[in-house]
């Protein structure tokens, strides 16, 4: 409470000393209010972004909200997205760049049934695989190709592909021997159904050299012209890297502000501050700024989609340290 006040304190003075309001900035993020956002939570929380003299809005997301339809339709300044979501909106046209990749790793990975006699990724064949669609299918459709697995239906190199809903039923249901779940959640969904970790074969896409980055801040092209707001995204990402580094130290108290931001009610205590440990696993290393080379892995790995890639040619324009470089230095 008082650093919420001493940042409230700061802030006023700040307005009352330059006659001038907070900045307002909107945030989209690509998810429900949980502690995959705690950072930005945090952040605003601890009055981070006051002391930037910033008014963040921060708009959760849900499984009808494409953050790339908010900030094209100018819901948003900067959105959370998935960079090869945001890379193929680019090619397309919707000019995103990267301005932060607070996330250094990849969270994502296939959970699937030890009993159906999966030990390593070549067992996946002849397969029903959950896949998230909705842009969240190109780091899988990338790591099928990379082995020569079609995704049009079951056979000796092909997979049957089910279109996952956002929930782990088909795999406890039996519809699919694996699905798409993440380190710091679906996974864990599985666990408190009552499944036993030994029960279970997971496959990291970050150990099977296919992870793509997850997470990243992206802004409109254009409005990087304009000098206020660039100044704008420099103050927002550096309280929101400070909200971020503050949530990993602090893991309990991280997932407690983000309960206290639930509307819903969904979240429970249990599964928030379980989340925000595995999420600080993926943060921890990152001080905002993208790193050139896990940026080429992701485009390597989607320019790898043989007849039918994620993006057809490398992209260009698609990131700036700018923006880090004016928040951290």
């Amino acid at each position: 409470m008082t650093k919420r006040l001493s940042g409230a304190i700061v802030a006023l003075s700040l307005a009352a000393g330059g006659g001038v309001a907070a900045d307002e900035v909107t945030l989209q993020l690509k998810w429900v209010t949980q502690a995959q956002f705690a950072g930005y939570y945090v952040a605003e929380d601890q009055g981070f972004y006051d002391e930037e003299g910033l008014d963040v809005t921060i708009l959760p997301g849900g499984p009808d909200i494409a953050p790339t339809q908010v900030i094209a339709g100018g819901g948003a300044d900067v959105v959370v997205e998935w960079m090869p979501a945001a890379l193929a909106a680019r090619e397309k046209g919707l000019p995103l760049v990267n301005i932060a990749q607070p996330f250094k790793s990849s969270g994502m990975m296939l959970t699937c049934w030890k009993d159906a006699g999966i030990e390593t990724p070549d067992d996946l064949k002849n397969r029903t695989l959950g896949v998230w669609f909705f842009g969240n299918e190109f780091p899988f459709m990338s790591w099928m190709s990379s082995m020569g697995i079609s995704t049009d239906g079951k056979g000796e190199n092909g997979v049957e592909v089910l279109k996952q809903g956002f929930n782990v039923d088909p795999l406890l249901q039996r519809q699919a021997d694996c699905i798409s779940t993440m380190t710091y959640n679906e996974y864990w969904q599985v666990i408190d159904a009552g499944v036993n970790p030994d029960e279970l074969v997971t496959f990291k896409y970050e150990d099977q050299g296919v992870a793509t980055l997850e997470d990243g801040l992206y802004v409109l092209e254009g409005n990087l012209d304009d000098a206020a707001f660039a100044d704008k995204m420099a103050r927002f990402v550096r309280a929101s890297m400070k909200g971020w580094k503050y949530a990993e130290e602090n893991p309990e108290e991280a997932a407690m502000i983000v309960l206290d931001n639930d509307q819903t009610g969904a979240q429970t205590e249990k599964h928030q501050k379980r989340m925000m440990g595995e999420v600080a696993k993926l943060t921890a290393g990152s001080n905002g700024a993208l790193d050139p080379a896990d940026y080429q892995r992701t485009v390597d790995t989607l320019l790898a989609g043989g007849s039918d890639p994620v993006i057809t040619k490398e992209p260009e324009g698609a990131w700036t340290h700018a923006i880090t470089d004016a928040a951290l230095n």
